[in-house]
């Protein structure tokens, strides 16, 4: 029974990382197909205002799921990493990069660096969804069984090659659908209809591979495609289609309301039918549930962390979450939106409101006449006449230039 209770907290793992770390690497699609620096220089604008204050929390739900799956289920554990290294070792690198290609490419001065790092961020966001959506395909297909040595075959086959497609296509649904509702929240209608466009072709992408996947397990990974057509899978399966519609009516109307919901639905009703569809499977049809348990003391320490995990952290995301989505975590003003964004050069990138020189008579190096250095007149040394140094012209001393005068005064 307790099997069970770990193995529905690592699923609904999975779906949490699917939608919330899925967003971000979609965000990071959109930045790879934004277009060249002017462009995609808007786009790109948003998306790092998007990203900024999150993007490093929704790797709690992968490190969550490891968690589970090493003291849980340690079979699983073994033979998924096991047979499927590759695709999960680059997954990893690709992990690491991004978030490397993602930190250090503001802050660079050298437009080359710039675009190098932009680059590994937004390849890294294609290639990391991909791996990982192979590799859940090799689960699915049954192809890492216990003890399987590492081999292509076990990822490099019709069922993991689709997931992986499927994986990119949701995760750049989901990042359209985010940043739609981002450019409408911070007041720019041209990215809105932007991004709305991109969501609509991805949600049309996203049900023409689900419907090719159904066609290829039918034959490649029968136990799925007989959970996704029957019982609790195929309720779910509709489910995730009556999202998807309600995604794109949602997505046609001026506001969007509740756009991020229903597209937050459709992939999460997708990755628990999945799910669903392999009981009592941990991988079919070769390792049950309760074949890959742990040792029962493990199992309950796996139970408490779960909880603990559940009443302490998981509100405290979800009101991070809430802060995001609100908008009082990464302010943006329109003024930021209105311009073009900072002028590229080979050797200095300012940002509005950032690094740039003062300007004479407000901050910084004081314009004459308004403290530091003063003007003659003003304070300081004094103006001739007015005090200090008499004018020669007015009393005082002679002026040796000027001569005697011819009449003077008695």
């Amino acid at each position: 029974m307790i099997a069970a209770v770990i193995a529905v907290a690592l699923l609904l793992a999975v779906a949490a990382y699917a939608c919330a770390g899925g967003t971000d690497y979609g965000a990071g699609f959109w930045d790879l197909t934004a277009g060249g620096a002017e462009r995609g220089r808007r786009p790109r604008w948003l998306i790092d205002h998007a990203m900024a204050p999150v993007w490093e929390v929704n790797n709690v739900w992968l490190v969550f799921i490891f968690v589970i799956m090493w003291t849980g289920f340690p079979t699983l554990f073994q033979t998924v990493f096991s047979a499927m290294w590759l695709p999960l070792a680059l997954a990893a690198i690709g992990l690491v990069l991004r978030g490397a290609g993602f930190a250090l490419r503001k802050p660079l001065r050298r437009i080359a660096g710039r675009r190098l790092y932009g680059a590994v961020f937004a390849l890294s966001s294609l290639l990391t969804p991909f791996f990982l959506g192979a590799a859940v395909g090799g689960i699915a297909s049954g192809r890492a069984v216990p003890g399987t040595e590492a081999s292509a075959h076990a990822w490099a086959n019709p069922t993991s090659i689709l997931f992986g497609l499927i994986a990119i296509v949701s995760t750049a649904f989901l990042g359209a659908v985010f940043l739609a509702a981002d450019a409408a929240r911070f007041g720019a209608p041209d990215l809105c209809g932007y991004f709305r466009r991109r969501a609509l072709g991805s949600v049309v992408a996203l049900a023409v591979l689900a419907a090719i996947m159904l066609t290829v397990t039918r034959s490649d990974a029968p136990h799925v495609w007989h959970g996704l057509t029957h019982g609790v899978g195929l309720g779910l399966v509709i489910l995730a289609g009556v999202c998807s519609l309600a995604t794109g009516w949602l997505l046609l109307r001026r506001s969007g309301a509740w756009s991020r919901i229903t597209a937050v639905g459709v992939v999460a009703a997708a990755v628990i039918a999945w799910g669903a569809a392999q009981r009592p499977y941990l991988i079919p049809t070769s390792l049950t549930v309760a074949e890959g348990a742990g040792a029962p003391s493990s199992l309950r320490w796996v139970g408490l962390v779960t909880l603990v995990a559940v009443v302490v952290v998981c509100p405290a995301v979800a009101f991070l979450y809430w802060l995001d989505t609100h908008g009082e975590l990464e302010p943006l003003s329109g003024a930021d939106l209105r311009e073009t964004g900072p002028r590229d050069t080979d050797t200095e990138r300012a940002e509005p409101g950032r690094d740039q020189p003062p300007v004479a008579g407000h901050a910084g190096t004081p314009t004459p006449g308004q403290g530091g250095t003063p003007t003659p007149g003003q304070g300081g040394t004094p103006t001739p006449g007015h005090g200090g140094t008499p004018d020669p012209s007015r009393g005082g001393a002679p002026d040796p230039n000027r001569g005697e005068p011819e009449n003077p005064s008695p």
